[in-house]
């Protein structure tokens, strides 16, 4: 989600023309569409091979957050002084249909019974299921290590159980946020209800940055409703795109981009979540048709590979700008969390970069000024950098130090 200026074009595009169509498997006028249903699974990801990753035919009468299964893992290689396990559970879509989603648990030898935990939303930019975090823990490839475990690490030596989600679901949804909030929240009831991890009743802190940050962010806007039972003491985010179709409104979509991959790889992700609605194909060029065949699967460097000077025109059959649909819009908009009413309970930790132009920065002020005004307390650190990266790296400590304070019980400052 590193650049959402250009994660939003090709969805404008692409979804641009699309009305609201019947439900993937629905009889439209007392029949299936067998051809569009094969489109819909043609957009779909290469399934994993691991059996663990498979939905059970009776998903739908498992409660929200409630184990399906679980199982050890070896330990990641980056990580030491830990137990390792995943957890299969029930989660909603976008369109709250039932999915089974899946978190990792790292659960430190050093913890107390209830000690802190920490839900971790980790960066993915990615649209294949083999980039997800429950697989790239394991990885060789240092293209896909993750980067964040150095700082992880810290907060397990302190005790800290962390718990990792896929928060873009079963499907690779890149660019549906509200889904990542909604599969980190159900994790942590699953988390919390796994015996093994000790935390049936800990405080709970949530963190993530870009990308990450977005399901982070929404997860503390949609906890009071989604998840109220859930003891969230602090939310610590960085970098969040609050308002996509701003983004998109903002972005030149007849140029080339170095990483319209990111554009692209958002436009299957959406079609994917929006399978009811949106149906890729139909609306893709012959270049973009090629172009989705060889990203179907890809993680963070080929999506930018593949994508890099391309543009949105090129992608779609009719190269018009078409992003007043109101399709694409109520898309946007519900996927944008300076629209959403909600607002967090708990302490938030916000940063970014005062010059950042990857993100609306009016959006993060707007969205900040209505949770203040609404109550929440919220910590707003400008990083003394340039640009929207190296804000990531000088943010960690303070965020952390933010959720060890809320974890030991100290009240929250504010600079509302």
């Amino acid at each position: 989600m590193a650049v959402l200026p250009a994660l939003m074009a090709v969805t404008a595009l692409v979804f641009g023309t699309l009305a609201a169509a019947p439900a993937a498997g629905v009889p439209d006028g007392g029949r299936v569409d067998a051809a569009r249903m094969a489109k819909i699974n043609a957009a779909l990801p290469t399934p994993l091979h691991d059996g663990f990753y498979r939905t059970p035919a009776n998903i739908g009468k498992y409660k929200q957050g409630e184990i399906i299964s679980t199982r050890t893992r070896p330990n990641p290689p980056a990580f030491l002084g830990v137990k390792t396990y995943q957890i299969k559970f029930r989660s909603n879509d976008s369109e709250n249909k039932p999915i089974a989603a899946i978190t990792t648990i790292l659960v430190p030898f050093n913890k107390k019974a209830n000690g802190p935990l920490l839900s971790f939303q980790h960066i993915v930019n990615a649209v294949g299921l083999e980039c997800a975090p429950s697989r790239v823990l394991w990885t060789q490839d240092p293209n896909l290590t993750i980067r964040e475990a150095p700082a992880l690490n810290v907060v397990l030596q302190q005790g800290w159980t962390v718990s990792i989600p896929d928060h873009l679901g079963p499907r690779s949804s890149y660019g549906a946020a509200k889904l990542g909030g909604q599969i980190s929240l159900d994790a942590i009831t699953a988390t919390q209800n796994f015996k093994p991890a000790g935390v049936k009743y800990s405080k709970v802190g949530l963190a993530g940055y870009s990308g990450g940050g977005m399901a982070t962010a929404w997860a503390a806007a949609l906890a009071p409703k989604y998840s109220p039972k859930l003891n969230i003491v602090g939310a610590a985010y960085g970098g969040v795109p609050m308002d996509l179709i701003k983004m998109a409104e903002g972005l030149g979509y007849n140029r080339p981009h170095p990483a319209f991959g990111l554009a692209f790889a958002a436009a299957i992700g959406l079609a994917r979540e929006y399978s009811d609605k949106v149906t890729l194909f139909d609306y893709l060029s012959p270049k973009g048709k090629r172009m989705f065949s060889e990203m179907r699967n890809a993680c963070t460097n080929d999506v930018l590979r593949i994508g890099a000077g391309h543009s949105a025109r090129q992608v779609a059959k009719s190269g018009i700008q078409l992003f007043e649909n109101p399709t694409f819009r109520k898309i946007g908009a519900e996927n944008s969390l300076a629209m959403y009413s909600g607002v967090p309970k708990a302490p938030v930790f916000e940063w970014h970069s005062p010059t950042d132009v990857l993100i609306p920065l009016d959006a993060i002020t707007s969205t900040t000024r209505r949770y203040c005004k609404a109550g929440t307390k919220v910590t707003t650190m400008l990083t003394p950098s340039p640009e929207h990266m190296s804000a990531a790296v000088i943010g960690v400590v303070p965020a952390m130090e933010f959720l060890s304070a809320r974890f030991r019980g100290e009240p929250a400052s504010s600079t509302c």
